[in-house]
């Protein structure tokens, strides 16, 4: 047997990335990860991609390992001590929030000034104690092979999430023998694998009495990698699906059995077949508040099962009739032979009603009809999605408007290809997932798309961008307001707007000082032309639209309303049939 390799422990940490085929890490250097970026130098097989700041590092990360979920692959975010690691704290609590399973490491001071106030100290695995599946303090060189293996470990099964790796100075500078562990022993942590047969007896018994279920496809599919069973599910029992924010994709939006996004901005008809429901199947999501509206009023017709992984997320917010706990996609493996084949057509036509009056009032096919008015966000998604339709495109998001009209009118046709901050909702977050995604998958389009306002709060990654020839193209939707709070300001506080009007920079200059091309659109006849233009250039380009500034997001429903009680869009909206920018004509 070979004797073991002598060496430090800035290189076991590499050493030991590489051994769980890790190719890229997003980070920012400083004091007390000093030793672990001079060792990185001896292992160029390490792509080592500078963000302009921690937290773009840590979403990039994120991103990363989203748009390969399928490939189990583990997102890497590496920060200093102190600010550093502080920085990283907002994408920590993004992952957290939407499962993603990434691996953040920090450097911290030497363990013989723990707890001095040492410079740049911070109990940073005190500070992520409520924001990460697991964290380690590494004091000991020794241990750095075996807390690498955990980490990953941890970070990708189960419910996957982020794992924190804070490894002290002394820790990196010592030397030690390297000893990768043949397995990974952690006797406490056992995430369930199939569901009780007794459970998915009752379940079937459920389904069978059912007259109008729904299926309720979180992002658990596509981290299970269970669309396969989902489209059997559905197509076997003729069930519609209805999708999470974060599970859009996890069915072809042009499945027809696919309703799209339920919840506050929903549509109106998929919200009222959950209303209308006498089954929920709820398939590896949360029952968070964007998407039930007031729980006691949430589709109370509706018997409820509920497959997912993690069982503190089983009776958590809404009881729930069977509970099948387990993969996702290896409870559907067991409980499709058992599900009954059956024919809904009543149900279905039913829906398809609810469809056509949601049809009547949709901005696009309005504008379409008219052509009045200034130019909305909507159409701008709209014509996005018909002119990339039938491509391989990753679209990533910040939060807002942008990012609502993103998910209503981009008909997602693949998993992994729709990248948002759900959860958390952290506003930025789309310029630095694009980097993420761009690393990952340097040979497919991927759009940003912005609010003004989000883009400015990481919009530094745009030297990213060009430092590492990423081909990202950002869809800038420019409506020189905090657009989602001036609509809450507008519907609920009687237009008091307070502190959400922008006075923004030049965008287009802006792109310019970073090398990037850029255009500026005021009117919806120069659309086109500027989606022709940026899928004509091989590296990134921004387009800056400027829309109707007053213009909501359509249906709405609070967190104190019953979801079927939403907010629709007017069938008149006249103080958009103006021009709100100048120079911005019809």
């Amino acid at each position: 047997m070979p004797s073991p390799i002598r060496m430090t422990g800035a290189q076991m940490l590499w050493e030991s990335l590489i051994r769980e085929g890790v190719e890229v890490v997003f980070g920012y250097p400083g004091g007390s990860i000093m030793p672990v970026y001079d060792a990185l130098l001896d292992y160029p097989q390490v792509r080592h991609v500078l963000t302009r700041h921690e937290q773009g590092a840590a979403h990039a990360a994120d991103a990363y390992a989203r748009v390969q979920r399928e490939q189990r692959k583990v997102g890497v975010a590496m920060a200093t001590s102190g600010p550093g690691a502080t920085n990283l704290v907002t994408g920590i609590a993004t992952a957290m929030m939407d499962s993603s399973p990434v691996v953040f490491i920090t450097g911290q001071v030497s363990a013989d000034y723990l707890g001095s106030d040492a410079f740049q100290e911070t109990d940073v695995t005190g500070v992520t104690l409520p924001i990460t599946k697991h964290n380690f303090l590494v004091t000991r060189a020794e241990s750095i092979p075996q807390v690498v293996r955990a980490a990953f470990h941890i970070a990708r099964t189960g419910r996957p999430g982020p794992v924190l790796i804070d490894l002290c100075k002394n820790a990196q500078n010592d030397e030690g023998e390297f000893r990768w562990p043949a397995e990974v022993r952690l006797p406490g942590y056992r995430p369930p694998e199939r569901a009780d047969p007794v459970a998915l007896a009752e379940a079937t018994r459920l389904l069978t009495q059912a007259r109008r279920p729904v299926i309720l496809a979180g992002q658990g599919v596509l981290m299970s990698g269970a669309m396969p069973e989902l489209q059997a599910l559905a197509e076997k029992a003729d069930i519609p699906v209805a999708m999470t924010l974060l599970g859009l994709g996890a069915l072809p939006l042009t499945h027809p059995l696919a309703l799209g996004m339920m919840g506050m901005h929903g549509e109106y008809f998929v919200n009222m077949a959950i209303q209308h429901a006498d089954l929920l199947i709820a398939l590896g999501m949360r029952f968070d508040d964007r998407v039930t509206g007031k729980l006691e009023a949430y589709a109370p017709q509706a018997r409820k099962i509920h497959v997912e992984v993690d069982p503190a997320e089983i009776n958590k917010n809404v009881p729930v009739d069977v509970p099948l706990l387990g993969d996702l996609k290896a409870v559907l493996q067991q409980w499709l032979p058992q599900v009954p084949a059956a024919q809904r057509a009543a149900w279905r036509a039913q829906i398809a009603a609810w469809r056509q009056d949601t049809a009547a009032r949709d901005v696009v096919e309005r504008t379409r009809r008219n052509g009045r008015g200034a130019l909305r966000g909507a159409e701008v998604i709209q014509r996005l999605w018909e002119t990339t339709a039938g491509r391989d495109v990753i679209i990533t998001t910040g939060v807002g408007q942008h990012q609502m009209w993103a998910a209503q009118y981009y008909r997602f046709p693949q998993p992994y290809r729709f990248v948002t901050s759900g959860g958390l909702g952290t506003m930025g977050f789309g310029l630095p997932a694009g980097v993420g995604a761009a690393v990952a998958y340097p040979d497919k389009e991927v759009w940003v798309i912005e609010g003004d306002g989000g883009f400015q709060m990481t919009q530094a990654e745009l030297a990213t961008v060009m430092q590492e020839g990423l081909n990202v193209k950002i869809v800038l939707v420019n409506n020189n307001y905090l657009g989602m709070v001036r609509q809450w300001q507008e519907l609920f506080y009687d237009r008091r707007y307070a502190a959400v009007q922008l006075h923004n920079p030049d965008f287009v200059q802006l792109a310019a000082a970073y090398g990037i091309p850029a255009r500026r659109v005021t009117a919806r006849r120069e659309v086109d032309d500027a989606l022709a233009f940026a899928r004509a250039h091989s590296g990134p380009v921004l387009l800056e639209f400027r829309v109707a500034a007053e213009d909501n997001v359509f249906p709405m429903v609070t967190t104190s309303d019953p979801l079927h009680a939403m907010i629709r869009r007017p069938t008149e909206e006249p103080h958009l049939e103006r021009a709100d920018w100048p120079g911005a004509a019809p």
